[in-house]
C-alpha cells in the first residue's frame, strides 16, 4: 500500500538542547488510521505538528504524498491537512454551521455548496443540521463540540487527518461513543489519520497500526494492535501496555467459527443465553460470566451452530495471538 506520509530521520531539537524527537523515521500507508501512543514528554504531539509545520522540523524531511513539507506555502499546506485538538479550538461567536464553513468559504466556495458541505458533515458526525446549525458552541456538550471540530477538519475532504488528543476533554461515556462514531466515520470516508493518544485503549480500539514511542521521540514498535498487545518489541513496550494485555484483546478480537470445537454443536435449548458469531470476545466473555452453567449458544444465519464457554474464548485468544503480523 501507498505513503501518505513518511516521516524520514525527523529530529526536533529546541534552543535549550531539549530533544523532543530523535531520529524518527515510518511511514502512514494511504486510508489507513495510524496511532502515536506513549507517556508523556515522548514527542507524539510535536511529531503531529511537525506534520503540518505549527512546529518546523530541526532535521530530516516529512513528506506528504511525495511532497517534502518543508518546501510547500504554509497556509497552503494546512488546508490540505484537517486538524483536530482536545480543546476543539472553535470559534465562539459563529454558529456552528459558520465554524464547519470557516475553511470552505476561504477557499472561495459558494453559499450553496458550503451549506451543503455543511449539512452533510453536521449528518455524518451525527448531528442534525437543523438542530444544531444555528447554535453556538456554548450552547453544546462537549462531545457535542468536538463532533463539530471534526466535520469542521473534514470540511474540504482533506487526504489527510491530524487528531491530537481529540477525545480527551470528554467524559468517559461520551468518549467511548466518539470513539465508536468516529471509527464509523474513518470506514466511510477512507481518509488517511494520524492520532495521538496517551490512551493506550484508545489507541489499541481506533487504530489499524499503533506506533510506540518512548522519551525522546524514539520508535520502539509499530504493528498492528494485536501484535503491540501480545507481542511487545521492548521492555517499554511492555511497559506501557501493562498487565490489562489480555483485557485489551477480548476487546480486539471477534469469535469464529473455527473456535467451537465439534463437540460444542447443539441443538438450540429454550431460553439458553444466545450471542452471534462474530461476536467480540468481550461480549462473550460477559455473556458467559452471566450464563448458567457457563455456557452460552452461538448462532449464525439464524441457526445454533454451537456454543462458547471459558475455554472457547482462550482458545480464541489462542488463534488471534497467533495469527498477529510482527
Amino acid at each position: 500500500m501507498a505513503a501518505a506520509i513518511v516521516y524520514d530521520h525527523v529530529r526536533k531539537e529546541y534552543q535549550d538542547g531539549t530533544v523532543a524527537v530523535d531520529d524518527l523515521s515510518f511511514e502512514v500507508r494511504e486510508h489507513e488510521l495510524l496511532a502515536l501512543v506513549g507517556p508523556s514528554g515522548c514527542g507524539k504531539s510535536t511529531t503531529l505538528r511537525m506534520t503540518n509545520r505549527l512546529v518546523e522540523l530541526s532535521a530530516g524531511r516529512i513528506l506528504l504524498h511525495g511532497e517534502d513539507v518543508t518546501q510547500a506555502d504554509t497556509v497552503a499546506l494546512r488546508r490540505r491537512i484537517g486538524y483536530v485538538i482536545q480543546h476543539v479550538g472553535l470559534f465562539p461567536h459563529r454558529t456552528v454551521a459558520q465554524n464547519v464553513a470557516t475553511v470552505p468559504r476561504l477557499l472561495g466556495w459558494d453559499r450553496a455548496r458550503t451549506r451543503s458541505r455543511v449539512g452533510d458533515l453536521l449528518e455524518l458526525v451525527g448531528l442534525d443540521p437543523d438542530r444544531y446549525g444555528r447554535r453556538y458552541p456554548h450552547e453544546l456538550s462537549g462531545g457535542e463540540r468536538q463532533r463539530v471540530g471534526v466535520a469542521r477538519a473534514l470540511a474540504v475532504d482533506p487526504p489527510v487527518l491530524l487528531m491530537d488528543e481529540p477525545f480527551g476533554a470528554v467524559d468517559p461515556v461520551g468518549r467511548r461513543r466518539l470513539q465508536v462514531e468516529f471509527r464509523r466515520i474513518h470506514r466511510e470516508l477512507g481518509t488517511t489519520v494520524v492520532l495521538v493518544t496517551h490512551d493506550v485503549d484508545e489507541a489499541v480500539r481506533l487504530a489499524d497500526r499503533v506506533a510506540v514511542l518512548s522519551r525522546g521521540g524514539r520508535l520502539e514498535q509499530l504493528a498492528p494492535p494485536v501484535s503491540v498487545l501480545s507481542s511487545p518489541a521492548s521492555p517499554a513496550v511492555a511497559d506501557l501496555v501493562g498487565s490489562g494485555a489480555a483485557v485489551r484483546l477480548l476487546s480486539l478480537a471477534r469469535l469464529e467459527r473455527a473456535d467451537l470445537s465439534p463437540r460444542d454443536q447443539e441443538d438450540g435449548r429454550p431460553g439458553a443465553v444466545t450471542l452471534e458469531l462474530g461476536a467480540a470476545l468481550d461480549d462473550v466473555f460477559a455473556a458467559i460470566a452471566q450464563a448458567p452453567g457457563g455456557t452460552v449458544q452461538v448462532r449464525a444465519d439464524g441457526a445454533v451452530v454451537g456454543v462458547a464457554d471459558a475455554d472457547t474464548v482462550v482458545a480464541a485468544l489462542h488463534r488471534v495471538t497467533a495469527a498477529a503480523p510482527s
